[in-house]
This record gives C-alpha cells, structure tokens and sequence, in this order.
C-alpha cells in the first residue's frame, strides 16, 4: 500500500512540476481524501481513481489503507514529535446518503460527521468546514475552503487534515547560521539564513545528486533532501524523478560524517487540483453527464467532484519542523432539486393506481372562489 502511495506522490510531483516557484503537497492527505471519495465510487468513475491512486476494489482496500495510519501514530512515542491525522465529513442536512456508505467511512476513517445546510446557507458552511480544518492544523490552514466554491447544490464535503511537528535529532545551532549566497539560477543569488551542521547523517551521491537524510528525534520521521549536483540541475532532476531512481538513489547511502548547509525556510502552498487530477486520469469524477457516485446515494450520474481543494505549509528551523495540510473534495449534485409551487391554475386529477383510471379531473383557476 504505500509503496503505491509513493508512486503516486512521484506522478503528482511530474505533473505539477510545470507550477511556478516553490511546491508543497502532502500525497498523504490527497490520498486519504480520495480514498473517502473511492468508497462512494462505482463504474467507470471508480476504475479511474483506482489506476490514478493505485487503490485496489473491496472494503479490504479501506481496511488496509486504515492500517497505514498506525505507523505513523506509532512514530509519536514522545514530545519530540506529533503527528495528527483527522477526517471529517460535511453532508447536507437531511440529504439520503447511503448507511452503508456512511458506516464505511465511521469504520475505517474515523470520520466525524457534521451536517451542515448548503442549500439555505452556504457560507455558513463553509465557516464550519473551515473551522474545523484551522483545529486540526493548529491554525496552520485557515481558509481551505476559498468565498463562494461552496453552492446551494453542494451536498458533501470530504475533508481530511494532517499536522506533523517534529525536532531534528541533531539540531542545528542557532548561532551557526550565516546569511549566504543562495543560487536561484546558475548566475543568480539572493542571501538567505544558511543553518550548518556538520554530524553523521547518511548520505549518498551519483554523478547527478546528493542525497542527505535528517531524521527526526525518535528516528520515525526523517527528511530526505534530494540536492542537483548543478545549480541549474533541478529541471533535470525532476525530470528523473521516478519511484525507481528514487530507490536507487537512496540505496547506496550509509553514515558518514557530513557538513551540511541547509536555508531556513518556509513554504505556503495551496491548490484547486482537479484540473491536475483530469490531466492524471481522473476524468469523469468530475463530468457531472458522466461521473458516477452512486455508493454515495444510489443515484448514477447524479453527483460528481466540483472542486479538490489542497493547501499545505511547511516551516523549516534550527530545531526542527512544522508541517500541515489539507485536502477537502467538493461533492456536488447535478442541479437544484425540482421545486413545486403551485401558485398559479393547474389541473388536477385523482385516479386509481393499479388500473390508471382517471376518477376525478379538474383545474384550479381561483382557489378562493
């Protein structure tokens, strides 16, 4: 299971590596919130997201994909690190959701559900969904939802949040850090707070890249830094970044001492995905003539994705790390349904249902004559 995770993490790097300036996702919450999505799916619509995802068909899939969260539960033995995951869902108030659906999810996610009345007051909706994301990232992620996504037509909002707080097992010392060059391009600086550390890390290097392990205070949680060889090897690199050179770059490493130079930082990233998850193979969960979420409410081609909302920041220090994210999917119905108001003449019949047979025809012109 995560080997899967991490090819698709790889494939959704390719296909946003075209974005401008710095990147940040988290595979991790993309994936549990299409999971959640996936037990809604059927058809054609399914079959895309289990290529697209790696997902496999059966409630085994959901229990094994819960089984991925306990490692990573497991890795907070201590302070040194946290690291939290929630699920939620936001339905529309009375709207006939499967129970079989609802209980899948309750089962396997955990998820906490909290109706919410899009139809009459979207907005306020919206202010809970994104509520409830600001408490879970520590109000890291504020606004997840961005003004006017949510509509009257809108009937769930799956949402997952992951937060990770983590102490670098050899943390750098504050005084250490020096303004340096840092190379944008090739002939191009700007000076940035350089941390530098010089301990036993494991490391490897090919011609190409340099690759550095930091791991955090319980050794659980590592980040692993990928450095082209050139200044202007990043195009190249990513290029190359595949789930098996990935592999072959990481396997040669050992201990070894190191210095290290690593930039203070911070990134703040956030995303409509739903043109980058079509571009990928996710079509029709997102054509509302094709998309097919009948396991949500036994209604083909009734609802379908509107939107994937994805934001995620990451803080880098001496110390340590603070990373968080969100993933909300967009559920909506293909139209408003039927309003009936007779508030002009109409006719009217009354019959008998078995045989059809009309006993009573009228029209009302006035109703109070």
């Amino acid at each position: 299971m995560a080997h899967r995770n991490h090819d698709f993490a790889l494939n959704f790097y390719q296909t946003l590596q075209g974005t401008e300036g710095n990147l940040f996702f988290s595979p991790y919450s993309i994936c549990t919130a299409f999971a959640m999505t996936y037990a809604g799916a059927r058809g054609q619509t399914e079959q895309q997201i289990a290529q697209v995802f790696g997902f496999s068909q059966g409630e085994d899939f959901h229990a094994a994909f819960s089984g991925l969260e306990r490692p990573l539960k497991a890795g907070q033995q201590s302070n040194d690190v946290l690291f939290l995951s929630a699920n939620s869902l936001f339905p529309q108030i009375k709207y006939p959701f499967l129970e079989s659906f609802l209980a899948l999810l309750e089962k396997y996610y955990q998820v906490k559900i909290t109706p919410v009345d899009y139809y009459n007051d979207f907005q306020a909706a919206r202010n809970t969904i994104n509520q409830w994301v600001a408490e879970q990232t520590q109000h890291k992620i504020n606004e997840l939802i961005p003004p006017n996504a949510l509509t009257e037509l809108t009937r769930l909002v799956l949402v997952n949040a992951v937060y990770f707080k983590g102490s670098w097992a050899n943390p750098f010392d504050r005084d250490g850090t020096e303004t340096k060059p840092f190379w944008l391009t090739s002939d191009r600086e700007i000076p940035v707070p350089m941390m530098n550390i010089t301990g036993q890390f494991n490391y490897a290097q090919t011609e190409e890249v340099q690759v550095l392990e930091l791991p955090y205070r319980g050794n659980n949680f590592s980040m692993m830094i990928l450095l082209p060889r050139e200044r202007n090897g990043l195009m190249e690199l990513e290029k190359n970044l595949s789930l098996n050179n990935l592999y072959q770059w990481i396997q040669p490493m050992y201990t070894q001492q190191v210095e290290v130079s690593l930039p203070r930082f911070e990134i703040n990233f956030k995303s409509e995905l739903s043109n980058t998850l079509a571009q990928m193979g996710v079509t029709d969960a997102f054509d509302e003539n094709k998309a097919n979420f009948s396991g949500m409410d036994g209604r083909e081609h009734w609802l379908y994705i509107k939107n994937v909302f994805h934001q995620a920041c990451i803080e880098v220090n001496e110390e340590g790390s603070e990373a968080t994210a969100a993933t909300a999917v967009q559920i909506e119905a293909r139209c408003l349904p039927p309003s009936f108001n007779a508030n002009h003449p109409f006719i009217f019949l009354i019959s008998e249902n078995n045989t059809g047979n009309i006993v009573f025809l009228g029209r009302l012109v006035n109703p109070e004559i």
